[in-house]
């Protein structure tokens, strides 16, 4: 746990008696609902479908769907319960494959297993443990981010973001969403400008939610509303989350970052990037070479189940773009602001004690 907090948290999942528990993001915000499990497969359903979303938070719910994995296992030989393990571990890493937190996270719980060398019962204890460590780690990270980030917002200003990265999106305060609230938190007169973030509304829908608890002032607009905005308001800084970021800066993010990225170019507007390291993948060399979630037509052509439009028409569905480096203005981390070029920067505060 950070040692202090600025902004008052709502955990977004919870270990609780055995039991995986955790708001279900779907419903909001017209009705807070939670899934309560001890089913692995419940949580990989709640991560597909995005019950449960944003990067460091369905890196959390992997870890602990590992633990649920484990639990129910029945072989007492260690190998043959390593084994399966491994098998339901590839599962739950497999559910959303642009977000790198979640493979980070369920590679650490696989790596923990295969050096164990003590009892099942003793194993299924120290995977419990390492979920709940990765859990603090990304409070405590979210926390030292949203300082740093905070720095970067002055007084009296006007911001903007896309899609939902507060604490709904981590265990902790959030990430480019927490940066904002931290800088409220600390006595600066802001207003957020929030994209409602077409197709599945979460600025709309998670943002608003999240603002409103905090007090946080904000205008809800249309995505396409962005470049007039830029135009005819003072806009201190954009600020985005990230679902995995390559180690030359590539920034794959919610669809529709890159479009304000180029905006934000134009108009001359500071474009943040805001995630723990746990969110870089220093394997992957750019963009090009993050694979795109593409998701379910319905979610372009449905709203709450209701369709909007005719039936049988093709629909493209990325989840993600990929904001080119040289369009970030920084990527702010929990080590601090690294800056362009990403590829020795991010590296350095890797590096760094």
């Amino acid at each position: 746990m950070p040692s202090k907090t600025l902004v008052d948290i709502t955990p977004t999942i919870v270990w609780q008696n055995g039991r995986v528990k955790l708001i279900d993001q779907t419903k909001l915000p017209l009705e807070e609902e939670y899934i309560n499990t001890d089913d692995y497969r419940v949580v990989c359903d709640a991560i597909y479908r995005l019950a449960i979303r944003g990067a460091p938070a369905i890196g959390v719910a992997g870890a602990y769907a590992c633990v649920l994995a484990a639990n129910e296992i029945q072989a007492t030989e260690l190998n043959d319960f390593i084994k399966q393990y491994l098998l339901k571990a590839d599962e739950i890493g497999s559910t959303r494959p642009t977000a790198v937190n979640l493979m980070w996270a369920v590679k650490q719980m696989k790596e923990k297993a295969t050096s164990f060398s003590g009892n099942v019962a003793e194993l299924k204890i120290v995977l419990l443990d390492l979920a709940n460590e990765i859990r603090d780690d990304d409070l405590e990270r979210c926390h030292n981010l949203g300082l740093h980030g905070a720095d970067l917002i002055p007084n009296n200003s006007n911001v903007m973001t896309i899609c939902n990265t507060g604490g709904l999106a981590t265990s902790g305060i959030g990430t480019a969403l927490g940066v904002i609230q931290y800088a409220h938190a600390q006595g600066k007169d802001l207003k957020v400008h929030v994209c409602e973030t077409r197709p599945l509304l979460q600025g709309s829908r998670l943002n608003t939610w999240e603002l409103k608890r905090t007090k946080t002032p904000f205008t809800l607009m249309t995505d396409s509303m962005a470049a007039r905005t830029m135009e005819k308001i003072d806009i201190a800084g954009i600020f985005v989350g990230a679902d995995r970021i390559a180690s030359n800066g590539d920034t794959a993010n919610k669809i529709g970052t890159y479009s304000l990225a180029v905006l934000a170019k134009y108009h001359d507007v500071p474009f943040y990037v805001a995630a723990p390291l746990s969110t870089v993948d220093f394997e992957t060399e750019s963009g090009a070479d993050i694979p795109v979630e593409e998701r379910s037509p319905d979610e372009v052509t449905r709203i709450k189940g209701v369709q909007f439009t005719i039936e049988d028409i093709d629909v493209t569905t990325p989840a993600f773009d990929v904001t080119p480096s040289k369009l970030i203005h920084g990527i702010i981390t929990e080590k601090g602001v690294a800056r362009y070029p990403y590829k020795e920067s991010l590296k350095e505060q890797r590096n760094a004690d």
